[in-house]
């Protein structure tokens, strides 16, 4: 784009954003707009960002743009951009809503280099409408299986390239912000079990269950533990990791989904990072299976990620980057609405607590353990995904920080109201330690 037959990138840039000493953008056609002494300099590398945003003027128009190098930051590290994004929300007071005659400047000077349809990231999944189209209804186990597989089935050694010995893809809980994350993601398994409270010989289900952590530390307890995921690479590491433990007669990891389990009666069920796939119009019934499945007096913990904002009938939190690059068909609930859930499901909700600021810190040694080891996961996943888990791990990191997003466990139990119809069925304080 000329100056000569349109606007400069940067008096576009100026329609949509109020001058201020914090941003400079350094565009291919040689203008600029803002301060040389910036401390966020974006630079707009092709005319495809502006066509990228054009055609998605949302955040999958500046995703693509981002993920092809269509426009840069300065001094970026593309394994943990939370710097960055963190200077981009600062911004937000500067940002103008442009006039209708400015949008129809902008729109005259790209049209005059003609209609192009920019190109789409291969790392980027069909959108919802098109995966229905191809028969993958939400939340069914066909297409439950081939979401899973979508995110989980990318390699065993990238995910271990920013999770780390532990294998634990879910939020550590921490002591102190000095702590390990190895130490804090053994802290929430040990956290876990000790609400569950299950004896040495009881029976564990663990629902999406991972590469095996909860089963392996659930088993060298004694714990009977059963391991079920969709995910093949998943399941194929926690067999060899049971194998390696000597643990064949404690824990067993399945490639089955919940509800095909045929074995009910468990003492204790948990369900970590597993609910974001479930859908929240299935919450209810979710739920109902696992009272079926537990006995009497048995415990169900469950420990997931949440909108922080009601919505009315517990309308879902979706959105839409992460729908087409990482969590095909992912939704969040209340945590209002999923307790509420868990009560109608007939059991008893004894605790609930928040751990956000835990899991701010969880992706932020996961966006460092990244970087550590990026010549590596650009090897397993290639450049392109590797950049996009980047922005993934580092932009929910700042949303559970400005409280976009929070993560609750839910301690519930299945009353035993004929066996013990006094209504004792758990001690009368926490016999947890937090």
């Amino acid at each position: 784009m000329s100056s000569g037959k349109s606007m400069l990138v940067s008096e576009m840039v100026g329609e949509f954003i109020e001058s201020n000493p914090h941003l400079r953008v350094e565009a291919f056609d040689g203008s600029s707009f803002g301060p040389d002494d910036a401390d966020l300099v974006v630079k707009v590398t092709s005319p495809a960002a502006v066509y990228q945003l054009l055609a998605h003027p949302n955040e999958i128009g500046a995703v693509r743009a981002y993920v092809l190098g269509d426009f840069d930051i300065e001094g970026i590290d593309y394994a943990d951009p939370y710097p960055e994004l963190r200077k981009l929300l600062s911004l937000a007071p500067y940002v103008k809503k442009p006039s209708p005659a400015a949008v129809a400047k902008v729109a005259a000077a790209v049209l005059s280099h003609g209609l192009r349809r920019p190109p789409v990231p291969e790392t980027e999944g069909p959108s919802k409408f098109a995966r229905i189209k191809a028969g993958l209804l939400p939340h069914t186990e066909k297409a439950d299986s081939e979401t899973v597989n979508y995110h989980y089935d990318q390699s065993n050694e990238f995910y271990a390239d920013f999770l780390g010995p532990s294998m634990t893809y879910t939020c550590a809980v921490f002591d102190n912000e000095d702590m390990s994350l190895e130490d804090a993601q053994a802290n929430k398994l040990r956290l876990i079990l000790d609400k569950l409270g299950l004896k040495p010989g009881e029976r564990l289900l663990d629902i999406g269950c991972g590469w095996g952590s909860m089963v392996i530390t659930a088993a060298r307890r004694g714990i009977k533990a059963l391991g079920v995921t969709l995910s093949k690479e998943q399941a194929a590491y926690a067999q060899e990791w049971i194998r390696r433990e000597g643990l064949e007669d404690l824990a067993e990891v399945r490639v089955q989904d919940y509800r095909d389990v045929p074995e009910h009666d468990f003492d204790g069920i948990c369900s970590i990072g597993m609910m974001e796939h479930v859908g929240v119009k299935n919450y209810q019934s979710y739920f109902e299976e696992m009272f079926r499945l537990l006995k009497p007096m048995g415990r169900l913990l469950n420990h997931q990620i949440t909108i922080s904002h009601d919505k009315p009938d517990g309308k879902p939190g979706t959105d839409e980057f992460l729908d087409r690059y990482i969590f095909p068909d992912g939704d969040l609930g209340a945590p209002g609405f999923i307790e509420s859930c868990i009560h109608d499901a007939g059991f008893n909700v004894v605790h609930q607590e928040n751990l956000r600021q835990h899991y701010a810190l969880t992706l932020h040694h996961w966006n460092h353990n990244l970087s550590e080891h990026w010549d590596d996961a650009v090897k397993q996943v290639g450049f392109e995904r590797a950049k996009v888990w980047g922005l993934y791990m580092a932009a929910c990191a700042l949303n559970f920080e400005i409280d976009g997003i929070q993560i609750h466990q839910f301690l519930a139990i299945k009353p035993d109201r004929v066996g013990h119809p006094d209504g004792k069925w758990y001690p009368l304080r926490p016999w947890w330690k937090a």
